[in-house]
């Protein structure tokens, strides 16, 4: 065009590689690796802790409500032993721990309550080469018992409560997995990573670990919150769908960094 002088812009080059780089990116799969809470999420076994949970209580002449039931959901059997203790079961926190586990596997061996839509999901994670690991507060023994009742090695690995020294809300279990992840994809992010929970110390974890989080309340109810996704049930829920929600984690994460590099050039 006559008369028409390209002027060049400071930096521009740079931020405009920079930029697309960023976007580029974007067109990339990103969804590498569910990560899967098991009670109330995978399976719903809640009844059957709160039936062993009463049952022991009664035993050493105590009472034992739902509304107390209700706040054992999703913590530490280490803490909820405590709990135990405190409403007058005379047994040492390990002894407490070993009978519910004992008793809830013993019902898992008579039945496995699976939650509406999980094992579809997994399924189709397995399917689409997305790496799953489950990631619970139960102990191994009853861990592997539930797995052990899958179709297919849906699970790479388990992370269980007798494996981490803190127990969920603290993110230290879904760092475990993140970690254990990368050992074979270094390039492996929190953000390439979906966390399914059901309970509120679940989530919190989840959250605090920095992994994309989908809330599926059951027995208690999730307080709002704008850091997760909150599904009603996993029922016809879809890969395609968890993959939308790393991307919009991914463009969202870029448009901030866009936002800091054009800032930059232009100071």
């Amino acid at each position: 065009m006559h008369g028409f002088t390209r002027r060049r812009v400071p930096g521009a080059p740079g931020r405009a590689r920079r930029l697309g780089h960023m976007y580029a990116s974007l067109s990339q799969p990103s969804l590498k690796a569910a990560l899967w809470d098991m009670d109330g999420t995978l399976v719903d076994t809640e009844p059957y802790w709160i039936a062993a949970e009463h049952d022991l209580v009664e035993a050493h002449g105590g009472s034992w409500s739902h509304e107390q039931a209700m706040q054992l959901v999703g913590q530490s059997l280490m803490h909820s032993a405590g709990i135990l203790q405190d409403a007058g079961v005379r047994l040492e926190k390990r002894e407490i721990i070993d009978t519910l586990s004992a008793r809830v596997i013993e019902r898992i061996k008579e039945d496995v309550p699976w939650r509406p839509g999980a094992r579809e999901l997994l399924d189709e994670l397995h399917g689409a080469g997305v790496r799953c690991a489950l990631v619970t507060m139960s102990e191994g023994p009853l861990a592997r018992e539930v797995v052990a009742a899958l179709p297919k090695p849906y699970f790479e690995f388990l992370v269980t409560g007798d494996t981490v020294s803190q127990g969920k809300p603290h993110p230290e279990a879904y760092l475990t997995a993140v970690e254990r992840l990368r050992l074979s994809d270094p390039e492996l992010t929190i953000d390439h990573c979906v966390a399914f929970e059901d309970s509120v110390p679940g989530v919190a974890a989840a959250l605090a670990s920095g992994v994309v989080t989908v809330g599926i309340p059951h027995q208690v109810p999730l307080p709002d919150d704008i850091r997760r996704t909150t599904w009603s049930t996993l029922a016809g829920r879809t890969v395609a769908e968890l993959e939308q929600l790393v991307l919009d984690r991914a463009r969202a994460a870029s448009g901030v960094a866009a936002a800091g590099v054009l800032l930059e050039g232009a100071n």
